[in-house]
């Protein structure tokens, strides 16, 4: 069994993944983490998802650290997700992570990657195996087409009321780009006269709009032929399964940096 906390637990995605969890054998969910008002509305994760569940909420990680073995983090505030971070790997307590929260600065990925070295961390924009999976297809396209005179693009849809753009997931895909091709530059989005695209770049585009619960396509545009990929989201169900699956995997892990392709064996 694994003991889960759930930090953004008054969140859509927080919502969803105590639905699943609750119905999960192998979990118990033991608290849940929320902003400094969150216990004004409710008591309990059983409150907020209509079941029998007596996890406490609480704005405070450490009066509930205790009790769980791994916290899934999908607070929006990043600085408070470096917060429970280090409260996680202090030596009193070295309990394992699972951050889903995109929009960090590199100094705060430097900083997750530092306390990795003392906690299991799954650090994944990204949590559904679809999405997984289009990392392997685009970074094994993009090796083959390297150097082959083929133009990639980046367009990425997400609703409304997302606040960092591009997408987490968008970011990660750009990475494995420039790391299969070794192009450096990124365009994000073009206006005015440009002049010519420059074949040595990586185009990307941020959408906004609607619901959309996620679209991710890299287009890898020659001449005369243009090959597409493509993942489209249309329940976050996939993303809370992820996250649980994640907790699972890495509670008895060694300190580390993980992702999803570690904890679904894609590597």
């Amino acid at each position: 069994m694994v003991n889960i906390g759930i930090s953004g637990i008054m969140g859509r995605m927080g919502r969803k993944i105590a639905e699943l969890a609750s119905d999960d054998k192998d979990i118990i969910i033991a608290a849940g983490i929320g902003r400094p008002d969150c216990a004004v509305y409710h008591s309990t994760v059983g409150e907020i998802i209509n079941k029998n569940i007596d996890a406490p909420i609480t704005s405070d990680l450490s009066k509930v650290i205790d009790l769980i073995d791994v916290l899934i983090e999908f607070a929006s505030n990043t600085e408070a997700v470096l917060g429970h971070l280090r409260l996680l790997a202090a030596d009193k307590n070295k309990k394992a992570a699972v951050i889903g929260t995109t929009g960090f600065s590199q100094k705060e990925l430097d900083e997750i990657k530092q306390l990795s070295k003392d906690i299991p961390i799954v650090l994944a924009p990204n949590m559904s195996i679809g999405v997984n999976l289009l990392f392997k297809l685009i970074e094994e396209a993009a090796k083959t087409l390297k150097d082959k005179g083929y133009d990639i693009e980046v367009v990425e849809m997400h609703h409304r009321f997302k606040k960092d753009a591009p997408s987490g997931t968008a970011t990660k895909i750009v990475e494995i780009l420039k790391n299969a091709t070794g192009i450096e530059k990124v365009v994000y989005g073009r206006e005015g006269i440009t002049g010519e695209r420059d074949n040595k770049e990586i185009g990307v585009f941020a959408l906004r709009g609607g619901d959309v619960v996620g679209d991710h396509t890299v287009i890898f545009a020659g001449m005369g032929e243009r090959i597409e990929i493509s993942h489209k989201a249309s329940s976050r169900d996939i993303f809370a399964k992820g996250a649980i699956e994640a907790a699972k995997w890495v509670k008895d892990k060694q300190a580390g940096l993980y992702d999803m392709l570690d904890v679904l064996n894609l590597r």
